[in-house]
């Protein structure tokens, strides 16, 4: 496909906004900038592709809060009037979606006192509570028709569809005098929950109609799928898919048994949809993972993505169609090396749309069923959410310069791009963003490394400049083309740093090879590729001092910083580092093994159990160098952090003490492995910009 229109419009349109304001441009992006910023996501199109709904999220800074409305553009009308507010002045909601007839839209919200299902005219109006059950509504799936509605709600599996029951063990529980809990079987706590036996669980009901009284009851589905659906925790409405007739489900779980910690095998369940009979497991010969069930036109057909590899939660998706009739599968583009996130079909059934990452990018792609072949549709920065509605084309696009931007197009991505919601430049007309590109080196096995460099926001010909040297998460994951309100290289271009970010060996978008080389490799293969992505950056670009830069790492990325602060010294004994940021980073790869809770994860990368493999875990273990450490290091934990818990952090920081290292440990006791209320999230950039400044100077 040609992709000249839809690219360069989107290069247009970032360097207008570019030019328009570098010319007023006074300083570079500041932390208050990210945390304050309006975010614009969750592009909704009427069935006709005739109006657009978006949702807009601020931040109330004082309050430490931050609340979400749904914007309205009718993309059909010729005065290009801008978007209007939808939901009422005092509303916070999520979760938009049309009814079949693109006269509603449909909305979670929590102003009754707990999230509840309300409906509001497209046109404008009340907001009609539909929903009055006695648990929160997690999520929602209109059937075709509109005249039902799947509720996601958590529950107790005893419970079955009395959700009261649900509601009354609770209470009773809140209101004993006594606090243990007694725990038979892990998962005992999940990413920053503890477990109080409840499932996320499919229920069905009726939506009631004109005046009649909101829900109060629903009815279970697949009560005999033991599982969470959507799974925990973050899985989201793509795992359970109504058939085009409404007669059924399918339903993407993975059993809730002692063995769920340790396994990866989501199967795919057909499920009546008035909740009678008994599941049928459509995918019980693949071990691995089944997901993301879409349904044909015709209800023939089963679209989703399987893993081929049970226990690698980070294997190659593979787009797959299931003949009902048969059972009979195939994987529809063999040949693609990469994974699908999801699964859209084209208004013809033809085609199948998805995002995947690519080379440091994360574009959209349109995939034939019948040929696998693959089209590129957008393929700059990073698309997020998008939609299809006939010839129409609604996705969020962001990049390192700038947050998602909803844009419209056509469904072959042809038509010049319109932006229906600023840039960050358009919102900050006085701030000039560091320029970046993106470049290439061998790293390990003489394999090609891709990496990004960003000049500072004040960047001059013939300057050199400190560098932050960011290192990302995962393992499997990537420092690419794509904003982050975490993570975010432009805050350190704001300071008047250059940054450098590597998508070492274990990364993902490179083909499935490039990512599985870190498993069982977590401290030699990744750190060739820094130690030599380092040296190629100083190379290669003379505006970077290599005499005075600092690494900063989270997870994964906070791993490598404790195994470089042991590891990586030139032959004289020097550090390559002034300085050190270790956010919820692994300190001890063996005691990681025993307190994190998603047990499939460290046992696929270090060879099987600890008590099974405990060699694996002490290869590249951290802590067995802790003797080597001299460099400055800042240390952050979350106190609500299961995926890599607090010991991990108070380790780190105890031997730096001990060792007398120059540290400090930025401790939050209501954060989780994120840093995430608005008031936490500037604390810890101005901590972390204060500790570079200590180290690299202005």
């Amino acid at each position: 496909m040609n992709l000249h229109h839809a690219v360069l419009s989107f290069a247009l349109l970032c360097a207008v906004s570019s030019v328009s304001s570098t010319a007023e441009a006074a300083r570079g992006l500041e932390a208050r900038d990210l945390v304050t910023l309006d975010r614009y996501s969750a592009p909704t199109l009427s069935p006709n592709g005739r109006m657009l709904v978006f949702a807009k999220r601020s931040v109330d800074f004082a309050a430490n809060k931050s609340a979400t409305s749904l914007w309205i553009e009718n993309l059909s009308a010729r005065d290009a009037a801008p978007p209007k507010r939808l939901t009422p002045e005092g509303w916070n909601v999520n979760s938009p979606a049309f009814s079949p007839d693109g006269s509603t839209v449909y909305f979670l919200s929590a102003k009754s006192g707990s999230q509840q299902l309300y409906a509001l005219p497209a046109a404008g109006g009340t907001p009609k509570l539909l929903t009055e059950l006695p648990v929160d509504v997690g999520g929602y799936k209109l059937s075709p028709d509109g005249k039902r509605v799947a509720l996601t709600l958590e529950a107790f599996a005893d419970c079955r569809s009395d959700l009261t029951c649900t509601r009354k063990r609770l209470d009773d529980t809140a209101a004993r005098k006594s606090s243990g809990v007694l725990h038979d079987k892990i998962f005992v706590r999940h990413w920053d929950t503890w477990a109080d036996g409840r499932l996320n669980r499919v229920f069905a009901a009726t939506l009631p109609k004109g005046k009649e009284k909101p829900l109060k009851t629903a009815t279970l589905i697949g009560a005999d799928v033991i599982g969470d659906v959507p799974s925990k925790p973050f899985g989201d409405n793509s795992e359970f898919a109504w058939s085009p007739d409404g007669a059924s489900f399918v339903l993407s779980a993975r059993k809730a048994d002692r063995a769920e910690p340790t396994s990866t095998n989501f199967d795919l369940y057909l499920v009546a949809a008035d909740g009678s009979g008994s599941a049928r497991n459509l995918t019980e010969a693949n071990k691995a993972w089944d997901t993301g069930p879409v349904f044909s036109a015709d209800g023939k057909t089963l679209y989703y993505r399987a893993m081929k590899r049970p226990g690698f939660e980070a294997d190659r998706f593979a787009l797959m169609a299931m003949d009902l009739a048969t059972g009979s599968s195939r994987e529809i583009a063999p040949k693609w090396n990469a994974s699908a996130d999801g699964i859209t079909l084209s208004a013809d059934g033809k085609s199948i749309y998805t995002t995947a990452q690519e080379l440091g990018r994360h574009p959209l792609f349109s995939v034939s069923i019948d040929s696998g072949e693959v089209t590129s549709i957008f393929k700059d920065g990073s698309v997020g959410a998008f939609e299809l509605a006939g010839d129409t084309l609604a996705f969020a696009a962001n990049s390192l310069k700038t947050g998602d931007v909803i844009h419209i197009t056509s469904a072959d991505g042809k038509a010049p791009l319109r932006a229906i919601t600023p840039s960050a430049g358009k919102m900050l007309p006085d701030v000039r963003f560091g320029e970046y590109e993106q470049f290439r080196f061998p790293g390990w096995n003489k394999e090609t490394v891709h990496a990004y460099v960003m000049k500072p926001w004040n960047y001059e010909q013939g300057k050199q400049y400190p560098v932050a040297f960011l290192i990302h998460g995962g393992p499997q994951g990537s420092f690419g083309d794509g904003w982050s309100y975490r993570w975010n290289p432009q805050t350190y271009a704001g300071q008047g740093y250059a940054v450098v970010m590597i998508d070492f060996h274990g990364s993902t978008g490179y083909g499935q090879a490039f990512t599985d080389a870190i498993s069982g490799h977590w401290g030699d293969r990744p750190l060739e590729d820094l130690q030599k992505g380092w040296a190629a950056a100083q190379k290669k670009y003379a505006f970077l001092d290599g005499n005075r830069a600092c690494a900063l790492g989270a997870s994964y990325g906070g791993y490598m910083i404790n195994w470089i602060a042991g590891n990586w010294f030139d032959k004289k004994g020097n550090a390559p580092f002034k300085c050190l940021v270790n956010h919820n980073g692994v300190f001890d790869t063996r005691s990681m093994g025993a307190v994190t809770e998603e047990l499939w994860f460290t046992e696929w990368e270090f060879g099987g159990a600890l008590h099974e493999k405990p060699e694996g875990y002490e290869r590249f273990n951290p802590a067995r160098h802790i003797n080597k450490w001299k460099t400055p290091m800042m240390v952050v934990a979350g106190q609500n952090d299961f995926r890599v818990p607090i010991d991990q952090s108070l380790s780190t920081f105890t031997a730096l003490q001990r060792r007398g290292i120059d540290s400090q440990l930025l401790y939050f006791p209501d954060e989780n492995h994120w840093v995430l209320k608005p008031q936490n999230s500037l604390q810890w950039h101005d901590t972390v910009n204060g500790w570079l400044k200590k180290h690299l100077g202005e």
